[in-house]
């Protein structure tokens, strides 16, 4: 039996069919959606929420003309679907293949792209006031979750929007999640909403019968002036309306027909911006998301069922909770991360140490600036993708104060399958740039946990920033010890060149190190551990002796590890080295498996082992660089 969802090849073939149709196109993109996802890996309860509601909003608006805003992007598989993606959609999330995320370069149904939470709003904005001082004429939506309406842009973006006072409908997607629960002022203003109609239900029905009455349209109006103060006392939509909105909702968002009709009288409506709200399921229409939405907000591909070692993010928490127990004074900080970051075991024990302030990664810095001023030792759980939007507020309330905050920065690095907006490739670099942080990254699961330890007895700022995978498999020492802060080690012997490496990148160093022995290349590999303040004693003295050395980051070769090596030779006056940087070049890192990445850019054991000989042999590439230039 063939399927609907086949003859979808546009938007445009939406528009024909039945509610019959709908109902089945719904179950049929259902279908696909679990079928790829736990496959291939990605969002799948998100996904699962907005079936229905992408539906009607292809059958409404005309995309590409009319500009169709998803915020965040990771519950755009519906859309992608719909959008002549179909036949591609196998691919989703695989090398060269369809992105997670809406993306601009894929479709010209993506009129943004998207990664990061609470941006909608203001691109819907920009597109909006761009129509207007064009002369054009096309309806502009943006679809934000209640979790994304927590961050701050979004909040600055619905003001604006209210100022300036465009023609723009925004549609508010209210699941109480984000990823996990929404927490907040604004999510138990949704709430009042989401759990109690009373006032929709009321409202629909009044209208109806007035409508039947003799004068009943004359009493209606007088209606709609009590309605008002009613609506205000059972649920707070006027808060909307006060700040410049026309409030419609709230609305099923599993109802298509429902749905359809809320859109058309907003599209229609031309005096001012519109917020349609919508209350959707996350995980609706598969039984095991819709019991555990937080588990299945990111799925991981089909597993081969090796058993693998603890991940980073698992031995972070596991010394959270350690030290916890330990250190009254220590406290945590997550941006809407706590079960990306599993920290739920440390909430469970210290509901009152550990802070999920929303999806406010600037906010959470700061927050945890003022604990520290007052003598707390808090700690921001944060992934390295998401640091970048706290960059001031690193700067201005932590470092320029030099207040003893410790920045835990998961998924530094390669990520992987969620792509460019996702990959941790930017903080060693930008991090370093800032006086008074130290910056770590540990060679194995081990290592983390005391570099965790050294920073919160540091008494300064300091970020420790970890892979997102499991940890190399090594024993874990059961008591904690400080490492000394600019110190690096040694950990295998050569006198034909040095690999310094850090971080996630010194297991390939040594497996290459090995390869390398095996064409009697004898690699000196270090185990570099801090990008900032580095050992210069070590490498000053590996570069006095030893002429050949190749740098190993996943980071960006700009202004990242190697180039404060450079840096560093140079300062010292020593000139007369070779070097080679292997790290990701002057670009953005797309997705794929974290394997195929690191081969691509030479950064696995093969790639480090090639990339060295090539320097040795005075092949070159890019990268090969020697000090006696003095503007490197």
């Amino acid at each position: 039996m063939s399927r609907l969802l086949d003859k979808i090849d546009s938007p445009a073939d939406l528009k024909t069919l039945k509610a019959k149709e709908l109902k089945q196109l719904a179950g049929e993109i259902r279908k696909e959606l679990v079928a790829r996802v736990t496959d291939n890996g990605g969002h799948l309860a998100s996904n699962l929420g907005v079936v229905e509601l992408t539906i009607a909003l292809h059958r409404v608006f005309d995309s590409p003309k009319d500009k169709i805003i998803w915020d965040v992007g990771h519950q755009s598989y519906t859309h992608k679907l719909l959008t002549g993606r179909r036949d591609k959609f196998k691919t989703l999330r695989q090398y060269g293949g369809l992105s997670g995320f809406t993306c601009r370069d894929e479709s010209q149904h993506d009129p943004f792209g998207t990664g990061h939470a609470s941006t909608s709003v203001s691109a819907a904005l920009g597109m909006a006031k761009a129509r207007d001082l064009s002369g054009d004429d096309y309806s502009v939506v943006a679809i934000i979750g209640d979790g994304a309406t927590t961050g701050g842009m979004a909040l600055e973006a619905f003001n604006n929007v209210a100022q300036l006072g465009s023609k723009m409908i925004v549609v508010l997607n209210d699941n109480g999640m984000s990823i996990a629960p929404t927490v907040g002022a604004l999510a138990k203003l949704f709430s009042k909403v989401r759990f109690d109609r009373r006032y929709y239900r009321a409202s629909e029905e009044s209208k109806r019968l007035f409508g039947i009455l003799p004068l009943g349209k004359k009493i209606w109006q007088l209606g709609e002036k009590i309605k008002n103060g009613f609506k205000g006392f059972v649920m707070p939509t006027v808060f909307w309306e006060e700040v410049g909105f026309a409030y419609m909702g709230p609305f099923d968002g599993h109802n298509i027909a429902e749905m359809e009709k809320a859109l058309e009288k907003a599209r229609d409506y031309s005096h001012k911006p519109t917020l349609v709200h919508v209350i959707t399921q996350k995980g609706r229409g598969y039984t095991p998301a819709e019991g555990n939405a937080v588990y299945f907000h990111g799925v991981p591909p089909k597993s081969d069922g090796t058993k693998l070692a603890p991940t980073y993010s698992e031995v972070f928490a596991r010394t959270m909770l350690h030290l916890a127990r330990r250190d009254p004074n220590l406290v945590v900080i997550t941006p809407a991360m706590p079960e990306g970051n599993c920290l739920s075991i440390v909430q469970a024990e210290f509901p009152e140490r550990v802070f999920d302030v929303g999806i406010c990664e600037q906010h959470a810095v700061t927050v945890a600036a003022g604990l520290a001023t007052q003598g707390y030792k808090p700690v921001v759980a944060i992934y390295s993708t998401f640091l970048q939007r706290s960059f001031d507020q690193i700067i201005h309330d932590v470092c320029t104060q030099n207040l003893p905050v410790v920045f835990a920065i998961d998924r530094g690095g390669i990520v992987g399958d969620d792509g460019k907006t996702h990959q941790g490739t930017l903080d060693l670099s930008y991090l370093t740039l800032v006086p008074n942080l130290t910056v770590a990254a540990p060679k194995d699961e081990n290592e983390l946990q005391h570099l965790l330890y050294t920073a919160l007895e540091a008494k300064q700022p300091m970020a420790v920033r970890y892979p997102r995978s499991a940890g190399v498999g090594v024993n874990m020492d059961e008591e904690l010890h400080q490492i000394p802060i600019g110190s690096g080690e040694v950990l295998n012997q050569g006198d034909d060149v040095a690999i310094l490496a850090i971080g996630a990148t010194v297991a390939p160093a040594m497996e290459a190190a090995k390869e390398l022995a095996e064409n009697n290349i004898k690699a000196m590999v270090i185990n570099s551990r801090f990008a900032k303040p580095l050992d210069a004693e070590l490498i000053n003295g590996i570069a006095l002796s030893i002429k050949n050395i190749v740098t190993v980051e996943e980071n960006t070769v700009n202004g990242g590890f190697g180039s404060s090596v450079l840096a560093l030779l140079q300062r010292s006056g020593i000139s007369d080295v070779n070097i080679k940087n292997i790290g990701i070049p002057d670009e953005f890192v797309e997705h794929g498996s974290q394997a195929i990445l690191r081969a691509k850019y030479k950064l696995d054991a093969a790639g480090i082992a090639e990339e060295t000989s090539n320097l040795l042999s005075g092949s070159g590439s890019d990268f090969l660089i020697n000090t006696e230039f003095k503007n490197c």
